[in-house]
């Protein structure tokens, strides 16, 4: 599933495509996501300008003059920009047709993401109840700490609930859990604040990396100019369940966390 640096790359790989251009059209081929596409999406869109292109969370905001288009990328899906008129091929559901000759496609094999339309997004039922997002000044270690009191539940998915802070998807919380030697079987009240201090000081630089390097290859993710991430060259944990520890040699172990697959350390993380 595409986390929080896929969309911030796809984001900044379609911006500057979108902003300041007006909608010609939107070609939509099969409405059926996970909520479905609204009928009149093409009335709503097509003549306006878009203004801006903003994240929250995992979702993409598409700010036109009048109203908003939310996007959700889902289990497998993927924006890009293709040249008006190009062929769709099978799972390609979108195009927004801009005046520049560019269209915005969306692709989801899957058909878990979302296309939804908003006058008011930031109080929309899918959005609202969001926590901090990462990469700001409103998520630090004391906030981790002060939301974890009284919490028995896995220190792994405490820091994937988005209420507590947003965008910290499975890879990602796997690689900061392992950079801060933070066992991710433990409970979240018995992590100290110095070590939360630590924890949210790895989760801001393991989201920065990978946003500068296009994010992490997984199955079919690709970002907005079409090229792959590659943040999975430098990861220490996700995915090597059985192989050595790159820092002490030690086999990594695999468990399940919260429905899903946690590896880590047993010598490096306690």
């Amino acid at each position: 599933m595409p986390e929080l640096p896929e969309v911030e790359t796809t984001r900044r790989g379609i911006a500057p495509h979108l902003e300041g251009q007006r909608v010609s059209r939107v070609v939509v081929r099969d409405r059926r996501l996970r909520w479905p596409i609204p009928e009149d999406l093409d009335v709503r869109l097509s003549g306006q300008r878009i203004v801006l292109v903003e994240r929250r969370a995992k979702y993409l905001l598409i700010n036109a003059e009048v109203g908003t288009l939310i996007s959700h990328l889902g289990m497998s899906g993927n924006l890009r920009l293709v040249e008006v008129g190009m062929p769709a091929a099978k799972h390609e559901h979108v195009d927004i047709e801009l005046e520049s000759g560019l269209a915005l496609r969306y692709t989801d094999p899957r058909r878990f993401g979302a296309m939804l339309w908003s006058v008011d997004p930031l109080n929309h039922e899918l959005l609202i109840r969001l926590g901090p997002e990462p990469l700001t000044e409103l998520f630090d270690g004391e906030r981790l700490f002060q939301q974890s009191r009284g919490r028995s539940m896995a220190v792994k998915p405490f820091i994937m609930d988005n209420a507590v802070v947003v965008g910290v998807g499975n890879i990602y919380a796997t690689e900061a859990l392992f950079a801060a030697g933070i066992d991710p079987r433990r409970e979240a009240k018995s992590i100290s604040r110095a070590r939360y201090l630590k924890l949210a000081i790895e989760i801001k630089r393991i989201l920065t990396a990978a946003i500068e390097r296009g994010g992490t290859t997984l199955r079919d993710f690709i970002g907005g100019d079409g090229q792959p991430g590659y943040f999975q060259q430098e990861l220490f944990a996700y995915g090597r369940g059985g192989q050595p520890c790159k820092v002490c040699a030690t086999e990594l172990r695999e468990v399940k966390l919260g429905q899903r697959a946690s590896v880590f350390c047993p010598r490096c993380q306690s």
